[in-house]
């Protein structure tokens, strides 16, 4: 790869935690009891356990709380310990410029520890729970959690309710591996009635007398020879006499004077945001100074992002980060004139949105070169 024109990646936007297999959140929130058990609101906390392994929409999960509640009624001993176990089923919905909407439904079992529960009504129980919340990235795998929890709870006989509302932070970890595409059986050539025996039947074919071994297209005639190019050290049809880009990887379109029409820029920005970051100074520079040197050359700058998150957020982020690299480039001396930018958001993919790697390689930005 040429020294001033790089290949990189663009975060066009956040990847969710459903990119990994497993989410763990502490939480920290209030409890507000009904009146009728004669218990007071109180703090609780805890946990929960997500696992997104499954290839199902609904992801199973763990939580346990505790809290330490007091009675609102005379007793020895005021105050008795709450334990909470429940299993529920959570539907992610896709992410809303970044925040990842989420509700959930189960099942759950409480244990009050004390013994003056009895004089309130209080029992050892189950109880269904439903809730919904929200998640808000910070980096790829931290992310803000909210969320409230309504718990229904049959106590000896009488339903009783329970509100929790929660906050805390979502740790994922665990990273799924990329989807491996079904490898394609390898085709059988049929040569029946193919008198020259070059794999394409007669019926198709339309040069009958091809010389055994000789490779032929589709219709069964003669390929062209192969150009010969003398001193083309890349192979990209362009002497090295005329080539200003020398090391162009072998495949790569290019324009007249050798150089790729289009490229990659490795351009790193701070997640969710069109801050560019240190980690991107060297290349920023080497592009600059080719365009600074080339004035006869124009760039347009095009930023690109994955399908995660909303279509009109991903092309304002992709939209203000081709606009931020123009203007790194300007402040290093590029002339204004020479650049342009434009955002096309998740419109053009350039491998499936399904899959990690693939979202990897569809957030980058690109630079097409145009010689005046």
């Amino acid at each position: 790869m040429k020294s001033i024109l790089l290949s990189a990646l663009l975060l066009g936007s956040v990847a969710v935690a459903s990119d990994y297999n497993y989410e763990v959140s502490p939480l920290i929130g209030y409890n507000f009891a009904e009146g009728n058990i004669d218990v007071d609101d109180y703090a609780t906390f805890g946990a929960e356990l997500q696992y997104n392994g499954f290839d199902f929409a609904i992801k199973p999960e763990i939580s346990l709380f505790y809290s330490k509640a007091d009675f609102n009624i005379p007793a020895p001993s005021s105050d008795t310990d709450v334990l909470r176990v429940a299993v529920n089923g959570v539907y992610d919905f896709d992410a809303i410029s970044a925040v990842v909407p989420f509700v959930k439904a189960g099942v759950g079992y409480e244990n009050m520890g004390d013994a003056n529960k009895g004089q309130t009504g209080n029992t050892n129980s189950a109880y269904l729970d439903a809730g919904f919340g929200a998640k808000i990235p910070f980096t790829e795998q931290l992310a803000l959690k909210l969320e409230a929890i309504y718990m229904l709870k049959d106590n000896d006989g009488t339903t009783d309710n329970n509100l929790a509302v929660l906050a805390g932070l979502t740790f994922a970890f665990g990273e799924k591996a990329p989807k491996e595409a079904p490898v394609a059986a390898a085709a059988v050539a049929v040569v029946d009635g193919d008198d020259d025996n070059d794999g394409v039947l007669n019926s198709k074919d339309s040069c009958l007398d091809t010389a055994a071994g000789v490779k032929v297209d589709a219709l069964g005639c003669d390929l062209p020879a192969p150009v010969v190019v003398d001193n083309d050290t890349d192979k990209d049809g362009v002497l090295n006499a005329n080539d200003l880009c020398k090391e162009t990887p072998l495949g790569e379109a290019v324009n007249t004077d050798g150089c790729p029409a289009i490229v990659n820029l490795h351009i790193k920005f701070e997640n969710n945001s069109a801050i560019i970051t240190s980690a991107t100074e060297s290349h920023m520079q080497t592009y600059s100074d080719f365009l600074i040197k080339n004035k006869n050359y124009s760039a347009e700058i095009i930023g690109h992002t994955d399908s995660k998150g909303s279509a009109t957020y991903n092309q304002q982020l992709s939209q203000k980060r081709a606009e931020a690299v123009v203007a790194d480039l300007v402040a290093r001396g590029v002339d204004a004139k020479q650049l342009s930018a434009k955002g096309e958001g998740e419109a053009n993919p350039i491998a499936s949105n399904d899959t990690v790697e693939g979202r990897k390689a569809n957030r980058r930005i690109e630079a097409t070169l145009i010689k005046n």
